[in-house]
């Protein structure tokens, strides 16, 4: 069984910067990508930034674009969320997501049911 595990979160003002880390733990020889979903109270979960295992593809919702980069750690068992330039909207519950198998499909990636793995989630606030 997979466990993924984050941290990094904390609370910013506009403009500032976080980075959001996720471990996976456990059976995790077999991972087609992980990535960053987030929600707010009262919304469902966006897709926020995939990485397909081994770094090859990146892909990042429309509006952290530009301000965002996901990344794996070279034990490829981590994968980090670089956030700049943060704004109040950013606020959010950040959760780190896994998918099984050997292939990610670039089509489902914003689908939350997607994935097969959820870690418990790290809280990023920023503040105006």
């Amino acid at each position: 069984q997979v466990q993924l595990v984050e941290s990094g979160g904390g609370s910013v003002q506009t403009g500032g910067s976080l980075t959001l880390s996720c471990a996976a733990s456990g059976d995790i020889d077999s991972r087609a990508c992980m990535g960053w979903f987030r929600q707010v109270p009262g919304k469902g979960r966006e897709g926020v930034a995939l990485v397909t295992t081994g770094g090859s593809y990146n892909y990042y919702a429309d509006s952290v674009k530009g301000r965002f980069t996901i990344s794996q750690g070279n034990a490829k068992n981590t994968v980090f969320l670089q956030m700049n330039n943060l704004k109040p909207e950013d606020t959010a519950m950040y959760y780190c997501v896994a998918k099984d198998g050997a292939y990610c499909w670039s089509g489902s990636w914003t689908i939350a049911e997607y994935y097969d793995h959820w870690g418990q989630g790290t809280q990023v606030t920023v503040s105006s």
